[in-house]
């Protein structure tokens, strides 16, 4: 098994994050950073990163963005962090992290929803030499199956905004979410959400323009046949995102790994393990 210590870096002025490094048994030949899902912690990766670690021989890091989970520094109610301080600022401060650590290793991006959105923005984005974004795409309220839509409905225009406003914060594990996320954060998801534009209305405003020449690597898109969150048409809509990289599309569907269900966040859990061979292709 990988060995596996605690580590500590900073994001923003301020943000300190913590994270979990896999390590292989043998000299690693890749340096792999785990994006994860918005509410989901980053231990839900830590068996998918062991045997990334084993399998790639690779140097692998999962880690929780600011103000959430291992890397929660005080009351949620006082948190600023939004969604593009997620996506841009920790995101990019993992990559550099490994980056820096491991200077010699070419480095992989691994995303999951949230985590395979950003990559254009990042500081080092030109290093990367692969991204694989799983269950990843500019989602927007209309987009969802009709058998989702009373939640979408429940959840963006009455749930979310009322509970958020009473709370001071995202009560994620009430509404079934995973765990409970700043206010910040959910604003600005629900905004993008609701705009077409996705999150391209923010560009130039509190995100940044992307730099979509510095992605020229491969980039593979993988959605769940049986995912309402993000359906497969959604995915296939994030490889304008990549205009420059070499962007390949793979569905993975439950019967296909003998599974009765997959959705929009098991395949990272161990009862789904048989599907991680086709995360890599």
């Amino acid at each position: 098994m990988p060995k596996t210590h605690p580590v500590q870096f900073n994001s923003a002025p301020g943000a300190v994050l913590n994270g979990t490094l896999f390590l292989p048994d043998a000299p690693p030949r890749r340096a792999i950073v785990m994006n994860g899902a918005t509410g989901v912690p980053h231990g839900y990766y830590a068996r998918f990163a062991a045997w990334l670690a084993e399998t790639e021989q690779a140097v692998v890091l999962t880690y929780d963005y600011r103000d959430f989970g291992a890397s929660a520094g005080g009351s949620l109610r006082t948190s600023r962090a939004t969604m593009a301080d997620w996506g841009v600022g920790d995101q990019s401060a993992a990559a550099d992290f490994l980056l820096e650590t491991y200077p010699d290793l070419p480095l992989w991006v691994i995303g999951h929803s949230l985590g395979g959105l950003f990559v254009p923005f990042h500081a080092q984005a030109d290093r990367v030499e692969r991204v694989i974004a799983v269950a990843s795409g500019p989602a927007h309220w209309s987009g969802h199956p009709l058998t989702f839509m009373p939640t979408v409905l429940f959840f963006w225009w009455l749930a979310g905004p009322l509970l958020t406003l009473l709370f001071g914060y995202t009560p994620g594990r009430l509404l079934g979410l995973g765990e409970n996320l700043p206010a910040g954060v959910f604003w600005q998801w629900r905004r993008w959400c609701l705009s077409r534009r996705f999150y391209r209305r923010d560009w130039g405003k509190s995100l940044p323009v992307p730099r979509f020449a510095a992605v020229r690597c491969p980039v593979t898109l993988i959605s769940i046949a049986d995912d309402e969150m993000l359906p497969p048409a959604t995915v296939a809509r994030l490889r304008q995102f990549y205009p420059e990289a070499q962007v390949d599309h793979r569905t993975i569907s439950p019967a296909s790994i003998g599974a009765r269900r997959i959705g929009h966040i098991r395949l990272f859990s161990d009862r789904n393990a048989a599907a991680w061979p086709a995360v890599l292709g």
